[in-house]
């Protein structure tokens, strides 16, 4: 697969080499693909994918570049717990955006149903409000989309649409709190910087109900993992909804509004929606006559440190790594097959970041020479909720939380 380079953007400096100067943020030339261009191929119908090394990244998976859409490559989350900035996946849905930002004239506004319109620059946030640091997964809801069959429309991402990082910033709750919250407020939206390229798409908007913004720690985040946002990942704010999808997680914020109604803009009311049911989920094929909003993340796990289709060598103590999460309640256990779910064995869990981060766990097993195995990992988490042992399937490809099977050989 080879995507069209970015329209227009090949003929002026979009993006500058990685610089800050000043306080002025850009990004340099957009990268071209070549026919020499490096690829990795994900296990489904036209799943290559060329390997391109945008700016403040290394080589991602790249599905789209305008607006750009880039998968971080699997073998990346054996690397650590944590996701590497250069190597954090990214999502655009408008492919204007902006070619430079300067954080000295850069202003959050909060306005709306509040007592007192705010304008707060970066360092009104860093200095008048109390810095709070949390681990948190960032997935999107299109997340290993290209393995649902029958195939259904949009991004068709492998698995490597999520990543973890330490976000930094303040807290929602506490920049509402200062504007002051009119009585009969009830939806927050939020607005960024990128805009649509035809004026008949909808700007990307996003809405959370208000009681929800005091249930958990959404973040107005300046930082990711002790670094400023990269540029692709939303400098110089983002918004952090911990346990729920990327979706959610605006990036370049600019502009947050209190509502005294329920949002239906386009982006709340048609896009990112599943069948209004127990599981969000439907017999293939079929079409939901009621849907929600797409929200909270599943449970999930994955085995990192082997590859599909890898050759091992007989051992008495194979060691088995991977991670796990969900929506914050925190994983409770993660159990192993080596069978293809036949027989299970509890895992060790690893250091708890907390409720919202990967959580690692491993296990060590006997390889028999000259044998088959189909490798699968179960997490729980703390409330019961497990995944699926079987794919369950809706028309928008979201909310897979099924059991992911790697098949490994072992040397006679």
């Amino acid at each position: 697969m080879n995507p069209p380079p970015p329209d227009g953007l090949t003929r002026r400096r979009f993006l500058q080499t990685s610089l800050t100067v000043g306080g002025l943020t850009a990004l340099g030339n957009w990268p071209m693909l070549a026919d020499a261009t490096p690829a990795l191929t994900l296990p489904f119908e036209r799943g290559e994918r060329p390997l391109i090394a945008f700016p403040e990244k290394r080589p991602l998976m790249v599905m789209t570049t305008r607006p750009p859409q880039l998968e971080t490559p699997f073998s990346i989350f054996d690397e650590s717990i944590f996701t590497p900035n250069d190597a954090f996946f990214v999502r655009w849905h408008l492919a204007n955006i902006p070619q430079t930002i300067d954080a000295r004239q850069f202003k959050l506004t909060i306005r709306g149903r509040v007592n007192e319109t705010l304008s707060l620059s970066l360092l009104d946030l860093k200095q008048q409000f109390e810095s709070v640091e949390i681990a948190a997964v960032c997935q999107c809801g299109g997340n290993s989309r290209g393995f649902f069959q029958p195939r259904v429309p949009g991004g068709q991402w492998g698995h490597g649409a999520m990543g973890n990082a330490k976000w930094t910033g303040v807290r929602l709750h506490d920049l509402l709190e200062k504007a002051g919250i009119a009585p009969d407020a009830k939806y927050v939206r939020f607005d960024g910087l990128d805009r649509p390229i035809a004026d008949t798409t909808p700007d990307f908007l996003k809405s959370i109900p208000l009681h929800e913004v005091g249930a958990f720690q959404i973040l107005v985040a300046y930082a990711m993992n002790g670094e400023p946002l990269p540029y692709l990942n939303g400098f110089p704010l983002r918004l952090i909804v911990p346990g729920w999808y990327a979706t959610y997680w605006v990036k370049m914020l600019n502009d947050i509004e209190v509502l005294n109604e329920e949002d239906h803009n386009f982006w709340m009311d048609t896009a990112y929606r599943i069948p209004a049911n127990a599981c969000g989920c439907l017999e293939p094929g079929q079409k939901p006559t009621q849907t929600l909003p797409l929200t909270r993340m599943t449970v999930r796990s994955f085995i990192t440190n082997i590859e599909d289709g890898a050759t091992l060598a007989a051992s008495p103590r194979q060691l088995i790594k991977g991670i796990a999460f969900d929506q914050g309640y925190g994983i409770d256990q993660v159990l192993f097959s080596a069978d293809g779910g036949l027989h299970w064995e509890a895992t060790q869990l690893g250091h708890d970041h907390g409720d919202f981060s990967f959580r690692p766990w491993e296990i060590q097993v006997v390889l028999q020479p000259g044998r088959s195995y189909r490798f699968q990992s179960l997490a729980i988490n703390r409330i019961g909720e497990s995944q699926q042992l079987h794919p369950q399937w809706n028309p928008n490809g979201y909310l897979r939380n099924a059991v992911e099977t790697v098949h490994v050989t072992t040397r006679g």
